[in-house]
């Protein structure tokens, strides 16, 4: 089950982050002094790094953006907008 949701996660993360989001993203994290930032190939949402086998280092902050998500109410799939936080490569960790 974990997998799964993993799994769909990763899914998302690769479609989800829209073009809208990539200022956003690097203005973020060069805030914190990275400058290897490339979405939606070292940036990710904390399940989507589990997804590859990595685990985001406890007390990481990530940075906030905006998604949209579909999902299933009262029978009828609706998209909603989210906030997520995504992840620098550097915030994470191999998981042993």
């Amino acid at each position: 089950m974990t997998t799964d949701i993993s799994a769909q996660a990763l899914s998302r993360a690769r479609t989800n982050q829209s073009m809208a989001n990539y200022s956003a993203i690097i203005a973020g994290f060069s805030e914190r002094g990275l400058t290897d930032i490339r979405p939606r190939e070292n940036v990710f949402t904390y399940r989507a790094w589990q997804a590859l086998g990595r685990q985001v280092t406890k007390g990481q902050t990530g940075v906030r953006v905006h998604t949209w998500v579909t999902v299933e109410k009262a029978g009828q799939k609706v998209t909603i907008p989210k906030t997520t936080s995504v992840f620098h490569i550097s915030q994470t960790e191999p998981k042993c």
